[in-house]
């Protein structure tokens, strides 16, 4: 694989995996504030599908010796306290949908940052998880309109 082509699959497998992470990362820290049931049934669903999509990322990865990093540990002490935060005075329903909401859009909006880029190098096998986990955030931002 040729230098460029290269660099840009790595760069997108690591946004796909950095979203990924973050995403399991909110979910972990926000479960332990949710008293709904259905609110706690559909994070621990998307939490699965995230943790398939970081696995086939990661052995993506693998095979083609990219090193994946994980997210710093600044942000992620940073997300645990909004969270804790946000959740402390509020735990409802809605108010973990909109939260969720502002997490999930974001996380579009980046893949699709990085979708939009002229990554023609880019493999086929790596655009195609990147559209695949962009289709799986735009249904998890439907669900959770529908718990707002």
């Amino acid at each position: 694989m040729e230098n460029e082509t290269k660099k840009q699959s790595e760069e997108i497998l690591a946004e796909i995996y950095r979203n990924a992470q973050l995403a399991l990362q909110s979910i972990a820290d926000i479960l332990p504030q949710v008293d709904d049931q259905q609110v706690k049934d559909e994070l621990h669903f998307q939490h699965e599908e995230y943790e398939k999509i970081c696995a086939k990322a990661a052995q993506i990865a693998k095979d083609r010796e990219i090193e994946l990093k994980e997210p710093n540990m600044f942000k992620k002490a940073m997300m645990w306290g909004s969270i804790k935060m946000n959740t402390l005075t509020d735990n409802s329903r809605s108010h973990i949908a909109e939260m969720m909401l502002q997490g999930t859009v974001m996380g579009i909006s980046a893949l699709r940052s990085s979708a939009g880029e002229t990554y023609q190098g880019a493999s086929d096998e790596i655009m195609s998880l990147l559209h695949e986990m962009i289709e799986m955030e735009e249904r998890f931002e439907k669900k959770w309109k529908e718990f707002l």
